[in-house]
């Protein structure tokens, strides 16, 4: 019954969401500090594919005989999914003006793509501090 209430609904949604920005910031932090390192070329995980990856194992579930089963979400060439996390294999991003020094840098961009990964990472902590915080309500039975 655990398992069902933990498994089920949005939670395993939100905890992939969750983790696939925590890794992207990684990504995306790390392409800041070498902004300016020669030959350095930026990386980025597609927020795309991600979403794809994640809308057809939502549609897997709903689809199932157990809609409150578990989130199977499936492996892509940038990401793996573990049972505690992401693993990421993240693309080189080719876009931007290539300089003298073989780095195409593009830092308004980065800095774009981590104000939103910033704030899809925070929503998603605030939806899944809702969804526990009705779980924990229901354990203790008051309304």
């Amino acid at each position: 019954m655990m398992d069902d209430l933990l498994s089920g609904g949005a939670l395993p949604v939100l905890q992939r969401l969750v983790q696939f920005t925590e890794a992207r910031q990684r990504v995306l932090v790390d392409d800041i500090a070498n902004v300016s390192t020669p030959y350095f070329k930026p990386r980025d995980l597609s927020t795309a594919s991600f979403q794809a990856t994640l809308r057809q194992a939502i549609d897997r579930r709903r689809q199932s005989a157990n809609p409150a089963g578990p989130l199977d979400v499936q492996d892509t060439r940038e990401l793996r999914f573990g049972k505690n996390g992401i693993e990421t294999s993240p693309n080189r991003d080719n876009q931007g003006i290539l300089f003298h020094d073989q780095n195409n840098r593009d830092l308004e961009r980065l800095m774009q793509h981590l104000a939103e990964n910033t704030m899809a990472h925070r929503t998603g902590l605030e939806l899944l501090r809702s969804e526990i915080a009705v779980i924990n309500v229901a354990i203790r039975e008051r309304l």
